[in-house]
């Protein structure tokens, strides 16, 4: 459930399971889509449930995306899109969305955050598309569903807490990237990437060095500060789960592996 595997090419950068990792055990919702394509999480959640849908044998769920992974497992509705609709909307200034929003929601400021442009176009575009207001969306069954943790398929979860030296991982895993060849990837697809896979972690601050607008060194310490914002990110969020079950960190792959074999009984 990684959100920048999806897209062909870009290899490196998002630590993609390689072709022999690929050819020993089959892989899915990897080079799905090209670059410049935007990939939403909707478009992982049906192709996710696809493949747990049509499998007749356990399938392991991994990745860092919190938000596809809940959108798989939990009841999560993500409605349509107008461009139409949102182009209106996003010629309007903040204050006169919010009370387009509160005139057919009083309460809207209950559910989501008013002060977010984005959070409030898309409440308008759904009640748009839908006729339902954040209220009236937030107290479906499916919404309480999600508010607490009841899955729409059942599962086990282990996470592994990262420790103390999670800096010194990223950094090493980074110089990893860039020895192998990173620079040179996001070079070859700059022209390429769209708005989405643009901001994919890595690629987004190694683009101005390809400009030729930022040094290398800069460009590796903006990376390495948003690799690790994104990973306190993910801990904050899946740590809100109480069905993942924490596991202590070794070095040591087999360790991890037999840690989380003996927890998930598999």
């Amino acid at each position: 459930m990684d959100s920048m595997q999806v897209y062909r090419g870009m290899d490196i950068g998002t630590a993609k399971p390689t072709a022999a990792d690929q050819a020993r055990v089959a892989h899915h919702l990897v080079d799905v889509a090209e670059p410049d394509e935007p990939f939403t999480v909707a478009d992982s959640q049906r192709l996710g449930r696809a493949v747990l849908d049509l499998a007749n044998h356990p399938v392991i769920i991994a990745g860092g995306t919190g938000l596809a992974f809940r959108a798989i497992v939990d009841p999560l509705d993500f409605p349509g899109r107008d461009a139409g609709i949102r182009a209106g909307l996003e010629a309007l200034e903040l204050p006169a969305l919010q009370e387009r929003l509160r005139a057919v929601d009083a309460q809207a400021g209950d559910i989501i955050d008013l002060a977010n442009p984005r959070r409030v176009i898309r409440a308008l575009e759904v009640h748009a598309l839908t006729g339902l207001t954040p209220s009236e969306r937030a107290a479906t069954p499916e919404a309480e569903a999600v508010r607490s943790y009841q899955a729409k398929y059942p599962f086990r979860a282990a996470g592994f807490d990262p420790g103390a030296g999670l800096q010194e991982r990223v950094v090493s895993r980074f110089d990893a990237m860039l020895e192998a060849g990173l620079l040179d990837e996001v070079s070859r697809l700059a022209s390429r990437l769209g708005r989405t896979a643009a901001q994919a972690v890595g690629y987004k601050e190694l683009l101005p060095v390809v400009a030729g607008d930022r040094t290398l060194e800069d460009g590796r310490t903006d990376a390495i500060a948003a690799t690790l914002a994104v990973a306190a990110n993910q801990r904050t969020y899946f740590r809100r789960d109480p069905r993942i079950r924490w596991l202590e960190w070794d070095d040591d792959p087999a360790v991890r592996l037999a840690r989380a074999r003996r927890e998930l009984r598999v």
